[in-house]
C-alpha cells in the first residue's frame, strides 16, 4: 500500500531527520515552503515518482545541509529557482519528468549534465539542447552584432587604460596573480596601503611582521598553498613559508560579525590558552573587513586529509596517539577553566596533526568571533542557522535550539572517533560498505550493524587482522557512549580521556603525559 495525500505539517516535529524518502508513493499537492524549517538538518529529500504539482519552492535552499536532492517523475512546473545554487553541498540533482520550464540557472547547468533536467520540454540553457530566447531576423543580428563589436573594442580600450595606470604601481599586473578562482579579497589585500597594516603578535618579535610578509609567505594567498579548505563560515587556511624556510599557518575567516574592538579582545583571550593539544594562536591581522589569525604551522595537515589519503593508511597506535591526544586537548578546554570552553566546531578538518602525529586542535574559542548577539533576545541556534557545526557532528539535541553544553563537544568527538575506527565519513558512507540504497549517518550505519550482530564489518579493513581487535572494540564501545542521543547519557570528556589513556599506555602514548589541572574534583569529572 502507497502512502497518498499531502506532505503533512507534522514534519515539523521530526527536525533531527537528516533523511526525507517518500518516493514512489501517491503522494500529491505542492511541495510545502516550510519543508526546510521544519527539518533544518536534511542531507536527502527524495520525493520522486509522486504526483506532486506545483512550483519548486525557492525556500528550499534553506536545507543548509542538503547534498541529494531528488523531484523527479512528478508534475512539477515553473521556472527552477535559482535560489537552488546556493546549496553549495548538493551533489545530486534530479529534476527530470516534470513540466518545468524557463532557463536553467548557470551554476546548475554547469555542474548537473543534461540528465538531471530531461523530460522537462520547456528549459532551456545548458545543459539541455534547447536554447533560451527567441529567434533573430537577420536586421537584428547584424545590430546586435555590430553593438558587441563596438562594445569589445571600447572593452579593450578601457581595460588598456586601467593596465597603463596601474601597472606602474605594481599593484595588478603581476604574473600568475590575477582574480581567478573569485580571490577579489587577495587583490584588495595587495594594495599598497594595505601592504603596511601590522600584524599583531603575543610575543614580540625581532622584527615588526607586516601584512606584506603574510601576503609573501603565502604567494599572495595562491590556492596552491592551502592546507584545509573550510566551511563558508569557518574559514580557509594557508601554508606561509617565511625567507629563513620556517612555515606558519594564516586562517582567512570568512566571516566575522565582531567589530574591531571585541575582535581584538576575543583575540587576546584566545591568544592566552596553551597546551600541548591546541594550535597556538600566534597573532592576528585586521585589513579593512579582512581578519586573518597567524598559527603555529602543522606538518602534517588535517586528520581529514590525512585518513582520505589512499597512500598510506594509518596504522592502529598512531590513530590510538591521535586519539588520545585530541581528547586531552578537549577535555582542556571542558574542564580546565571556571567556565568550560566550548569548541562547537569540532571535525576532521579541526584536528591537525604535528611532526610526531599528536592531535593538536584548532578553531577553538570561535564561537563569539562568527556570530554577534541581535540584541532583541531573539537569536536561533547558531547550528540551526548555519554559523556553527560541521554537518555530520552536529548532536541531535539542537534540533530543539538548545543552549549549547560541553556534550555537543562529545557527540562531535563521538563521531571523530567513529572515523577512526570505520575509514568511513560522518556524512557519506560509500555503498560498496554499506550497500545500494543506504541513506543513514555514520551512526546509523555503526547502530544498525551493531544490533544485527555485525560489529566487525564496521571496522576500517586496513585495521582488521592486526592481533588488535580487543582494542579496537574497546574503542568502539566508547565512541557508541559519546554519540547516544541523549546528552547527559554521554559521559564527559575527562571521563573519555582517561579510557583512552588507558588503552594508550600499551604504547607508551601517555608516558610523557602529566594530569592537567583541573578546577573540578575527580569525581565529579568521572561521574558527570
Amino acid at each position: 500500500m502507497s502512502l497518498a495525500g499531502s506532505i503533512p505539517a507534522d514534519l515539523r516535529y521530526c527536525a533531527a531527520a537528516t533523511v526525507l524518502d517518500l518516493s514512489s508513493n501517491g503522494i500529491s499537492g505542492e511541495i510545502p515552503a516550510e519543508l526546510c524549517s521544519w527539518l533544518p538538518y536534511l542531507v536527502t529529500l527524495d520525493l520522486s515518482n509522486n504526483q506532486l504539482a506545483g512550483a519548486i519552492p525557492p525556500d528550499l535552499s534553506g536545507c543548509r545541509f542538503l547534498n541529494t536532492l531528488l523531484l523527479s517523475g512528478n508534475r512539477l512546473d515553473g521556472a527552477i529557482p535559482s535560489s537552488l545554487a546556493q546549496l553549495d553541498r548538493l551533489t545530486r540533482l534530479d529534476l527530470s519528468g516534470n513540466r518545468l520550464s524557463g532557463p536553467i540557472p548557470a551554476p546548475l547547468g554547469q555542474k548537473f549534465d543534461s540528465s538531471a533536467f530531461d523530460e522537462n520540454d520547456g528549459l532551456c540553457g545548458r545543459p539541455v539542447s534547447s536554447r533560451c530566447g527567441r529567434s533573430l531576423t537577420q536586421s537584428s543580428l547584424i545590430i546586435i552584432i555590430a553593438a558587441g563589436v563596438f562594445g569589445a573594442v571600447a572593452s579593450l580600450a578601457l581595460a588598456y587604460l586601467i593596465w597603463r595606470c596601474w601597472s606602474p604601481a605594481g599593484k595588478w599586473a603581476a604574473p600568475g596573480q590575477g582574480v581567478e578562482d573569485g580571490r577579489w579579497w587577495a587583490e584588495r589585500l595587495r594594495s599598497a596601503h594595505n601592504r603596511l597594516v601590522p600584524v599583531s603578535l603575543f610575543q614580540k618579535p625581532l622584527v615588526k611582521v607586516k601584512l606584506a610578509d603574510l601576503m609573501a609567505a603565502t604567494s599572495d594567498f595562491h590556492p596552491p598553498n592551502i592546507i584545509v579548505a573550510g566551511s563558508p563560515r569557518m574559514g580557509t587556511s594557508y601554508k606561509a613559508v617565511l625567507p629563513d624556510g620556517s612555515a606558519l599557518t594564516v586562517k582567512r575567516l570568512h566571516s566575522c560579525p565582531l567589530p574591531e574592538k571585541q575582535f581584538r579582545a576575543e583575540m587576546g583571550r584566545i591568544g592566552q590558552l596553551r597546551h600541548p593539544n591546541l594550535v597556538p594562536l600566534l597573532g592576528f591581522c585586521i585589513v579593512e573587513d579582512e581578519r586573518l589569525l597567524v598559527y603555529k604551522h602543522m606538518p602534517n595537515g588535517a586528520l581529514s586529509t590525512v585518513l582520505e589519503s589512499s597512500d598510506d593508511a594509518l596504522d592502529w597506535p598512531t590513530r590510538v596517539r591521535i586519539a588520545i591526544g585530541a581528547a586531552r586537548g578537549l577535555a582542556w578546554l571542558h574542564h580546565g577553566f571556571q567556565i568550560p570552553f566550548l569548541h562547537q566546531n569540532l571535525s576532521l578538518k579541526a584536528i591537525l596533526l604535528d611532526e610526531d602525529y599528536d592531535a593538536r586542535i584548532i578553531d577553538f574559542g570561535f564561537t563569539k568571533l562568527m556570530r554577534a548577539s541581535s540584541g532583541n533576545g531573539n537569536d536561533t541556534s547558531p547550528f540551526l542557522n548555519g554559523d556553527f557545526g560541521e554537518f555530520g557532528y552536529i548532536a541531535p539535541e539542537f534540533a530543539t535550539n538548545s543552549d549549547p553544553t560541553t556534550k555537543i563537544d562529545v557527540y562531535a568527538f563521538g563521531i571523530i572517533l567513529l572515523e577512526l575506527l570505520t575509514g568511513q565519513r560522518a556524512t557519506e558512507i560509500s555503498s560498496d560498505t554499506a550497500g545500494e540504497g543506504f541513506k543513514g549517518s555514520l551512526v546509523d550505519w555503526v547502530n544498525r550493524l551493531t544490533v544485527t550482530g555485525r560489529t566487525q564489518e564496521t571496522i576500517d579493513t586496513s585495521l582488521q587482522g592486526k592481533g588488535k581487535d580487543d582494542e579496537i572494540m574497546q574503542v568502539l564501545r566508547i565512541a557508541s557512549g559519546c554519540v547516544v542521543a541523549c546528552p547527559k547519557a554521554r559521559p564527559s570528556m575527562y571521563s573519555v580521556y582517561q579510557k583512552l589513556k588507558k588503552i594508550g599506555d600499551t604504547y607508551d602514548h601517555s608516558e610523557h603525559v602529566d594530569e592537567f589541572p583541573l578546577v573540578y574534583g575527580k569525581d565529579e569529572l568521572e561521574n558527570p
